[in-house]
């Protein structure tokens, strides 16, 4: 896969930029979970801003979680990613089609709901675990990221992200901006960044697949830093499913010994493990004692 993010500068050096063409990202999680074209939306949406996240960290493996529940019919989107471009996730409910009255815009915002919130978990590895919260301001995904950066991490930063469903029910196209002003920003750097007119970066991409071209357009003095590549990757494996059973409480695991077998699905990517009955003997003969 070819490199599908550019990281710049602009504004004399005093804006970062991310710029993320997700569509192959998300296409895959449509496959992946039979989306349909408002669960599509929502959970290609928060895909790609958390990739984007990811990339922010700074050191290898470093992880980034995004969880999304506004009491909406969705239910909650999870999504997480890392520092190498690896990213992953699901939502509750992967056959919404919801259509806004009038429009027929995909009705993101109604299907996610407001009456929640999204949280940001991020595994620092050898340091302590770094959690933030802000309440949903739409549900439409990109304004409420632009709030939790502005509130939680206090980063005048700007959000474009979007996915367009084709009529074949294919991603025709995806894609996530964000824009940040670093610390040294000027006022007018803000003046600048108010008095741009965005095109939603979906439709900017649909016509016009040169993340370069678009990033000039909008900042002459952009300098790219780097190239990197994103993709959707699930790390899911049996074994990864037995260390995780055997940190359940012992009560848990004794009923678990009684079944004869047991399937297990992921959540990030739909494979099925199948547990026999030596599989669970196995289990048993590695659980430590338990309260």
């Amino acid at each position: 896969m070819e490199n599908n993010v550019l990281i710049a500068t602009a504004l004399s050096g005093h804006a970062r930029i991310y710029l993320f063409d997700s569509k192959k990202v998300v296409e895959e999680a449509r496959k992946l979970h039979d989306l349909w074209p408002t669960s599509c939306a929502a959970l290609g949406r928060t895909l790609s801003v958390t990739a984007l996240m990811g990339l922010m960290q700074k050191e290898e493996n470093e992880l980034v979680t995004v969880t999304i529940n506004g009491s909406g019919p969705l239910g909650t989107i999870l999504c997480t990613a890392d520092s190498s471009g690896k990213v992953k996730g699901f939502c509750g409910d992967p056959h919404i089609y919801q259509t806004y009255e009038g429009t027929h815009k995909l009705a993101v915002g109604l299907a996610v709901g407001t009456d929640g919130y999204l949280k940001v978990t991020k595994n620092l590895k050898l340091k302590q675990n770094y959690t933030s919260q802000v309440h949903l301001q739409s549900g439409e995904i990109g304004d409420d990221f632009a709030y939790y950066f502005s509130i939680s991490e206090q980063i005048p930063t700007i959000v474009s992200v979007g996915v367009l469903v084709d009529k074949d029910l294919t991603v025709a196209s995806a894609g996530a901006m964000i824009i940040e002003l670093l610390p040294d920003h000027k006022e007018e750097d803000i003046v600048y960044l108010e008095g741009l007119k965005l095109t939603p970066i979906s439709s900017v991409l649909l016509e016009d697949k040169s993340l370069e071209h678009y990033l000039h357009k909008l900042f002459p003095d952009a300098q790219i830093l780097e190239e990197r590549k994103v993709e959707y990757h699930c790390d899911c494996s049996k074994e990864r499913f037995m260390q995780k059973m055997l940190t359940l409480p012992k009560k848990d695991l004794e009923e678990i010994a009684k079944e004869d077998d047991l399937e297990i699905r992921c959540e990030f990517c739909d494979k099925v493990y199948h547990f026999d009955k030596n599989d669970i003997a196995r289990l048993m003969e590695n659980v430590s004692d338990k309260g």
